[in-house]
């Protein structure tokens, strides 16, 4: 997957762990440990991004009612609940570099296997939480001190999922399996607004009582389910390989990355901030937008979001799929020039007060837009980098990414509202344009991998 670099072919050095018996080409393209590896990746993902995603839909139509003062204007506390939502992207790039750095030297598997738990125990933690009316400012920085736990795991899990499904499989295919573990984001998004969607349909009262606790308390059935099948899943074939071999080494992997990998650090961060800018838009910002539009209730919203991420976990597979067969910047190029077509009309669409036209819009900007873009993005950041700092590559160019792109949309969206001058979303839809310019100029200075590793796997 890994073009050999000078370090490699020079032999082992000092620093590298030594190890016998090199994983074999059998148990590399062994099917059935594909197959397991795809299925744990998607599932484990998913139910992390259901509990990381779950307080990012109750951000907007929760936590300003129940964490902050009573008598403290909405718009404020709306405010306050996506600075501690941003709060959680902030520490994702500490969690990625963090269990990246242990990924490289110790495995994939077990840093996973810890990523799933941290999660599970805050969810569960932040479904049990006081409000402000009980504890008073301690609930908010409860929900703070969780939320950047939240972060630290998440950060670490989207580069050890996304590289345990590429690295158990052929070259060829590496952009379609390490597209199955990205779409636990959107499958995980699924889950959390539908099992939210459920219990919005509660009368307020209830709902702000107790109705919102219920799905992060269900968290603890998900992740159960999630460390068995990550039990039964065998370590990376490629970090196996690379450890037999001495590619392994005790030094720190983040200065490797930095000295060997500057530029493809660089272009990976900032060709993953457009989409994920947009990605984060429309699981946080859209749905209160709406409801603030009088089209719909929120359970509605909320569902409607949900059907989109639904289509959005096919959308995803299929223009990574494109990669593996066109190669990834031609794929991503055309996502971002479908994207700045669609921006506008997605936006007309969210304020026509038409429930169908709002449907179009969600559809368009998720399994569309987003996916277009994002679907080649997991093939695309673990190619850039050899074995031995693979992981921690990954995860500092996609979390440092999601801070620019995701961690801020909600927090820049109402700022463009608040001082929106007549313009309504046009000033949020030229933000993106720009940033989706940016990310589009950082895939263009990409090297292109796909359709040569697939060539070579197919020769």
């Amino acid at each position: 997957m890994t073009p050999t670099t000078t370090s490699e072919a020079a032999g082992p050095s000092p620093d590298r762990i030594q190890t016998p018996a090199p994983a074999t080409d059998a148990q590399q393209h062994d099917p059935k440990e594909s197959r397991r590896a795809l299925i744990s990746s998607f599932l484990g993902s998913t139910v992390e991004y259901y509990d990381f995603l779950l307080y990012a839909a109750a951000a907007g139509l929760v936590f300003p009612h129940l964490f902050f003062p009573a008598e403290m204007d909405p718009t404020l506390g709306t405010a306050l609940s996506f600075v501690i939502l941003l709060a959680g992207y902030l520490t994702r790039p500490i969690g990625g570099l963090l269990f990246g750095h242990f990924g490289d030297r110790f495995g994939r598997k077990n840093m996973l296997f810890i990523t799933l738990m941290m999660m599970g125990v805050v969810s569960v933690a932040i479904g049990l939480l006081p409000t402000y009316s009980a504890i008073g400012i301690a609930a908010p920085l409860a929900l703070v001190m969780l939320r950047v736990v939240q972060g630290l795991a998440v950060g670490g899990e989207w580069a050890g999922a996304t590289l345990m499904a590429a690295e158990h499989v052929k070259e060829g295919r590496r952009g379609f399996a390490a597209s199955i573990a990205v779409t636990g984001g959107p499958a995980g998004s699924v889950l959390s607004t539908l099992v939210l969607g459920l219990f919005a349909g509660l009368p307020t009262e209830q709902f702000l009582s107790w109705g919102w606790r219920v799905p992060f308390l269900l968290s603890a059935a998900l992740v159960v389910i999630g460390l068995y099948l990550r039990l039964r899943v065998k370590e990376s074939p490629d970090f196996a390989r690379a450890r037999a071999a001495g590619q392994v080494r005790t030094g720190i992997p983040l200065l490797r990355v930095l000295r060997e990998y500057p530029l493809e650090t660089l272009y990976g961060t900032l060709a993953v901030a457009g989409p994920l800018f947009l990605q984060a838009l429309l699981v946080v910002w859209a749905v209160p937008f709406v409801v603030s539009t009088g089209a719909m209730e929120r359970q509605a919203a909320l569902m409607l979001l949900t059907l989109s991420s639904f289509f959005h976990v096919f959308a995803i597979p299929f223009f990574a799929w494109l990669s593996d067969k066109y190669g990834r910047k031609p794929v991503m190029l055309a996502g971002a020039v479908i994207s700045i077509a669609l921006v506008f009309p997605m936006f007309a669409m969210f304020q026509s007060g038409n429930g169908v036209l709002v449907a179009l819009a969600f559809i368009l900007g998720n399994p569309i837009m987003q996916a277009s873009m994002y679907g080649p993005c997991g093939a695309f950041l673990a190619e850039k980098f050899g074995t031995d700092a693979r992981y921690t590559g990954v995860s500092l160019t996609y979390q440092a990414g999601s801070v620019i792109g995701a961690g801020v949309a909600p927090l820049v969206a109402t700022w463009l509202m608040a001082h929106e001058n007549g313009l309504g979303t046009t000033n949020i839809a030229f933000y993106f344009i720009g940033l989706t310019l940016v990310s589009a100029v950082a895939v263009l200075l990409s090297k292109e991998t796909g359709r040569r590793r697939a060539a070579r796997a197919s020769a």
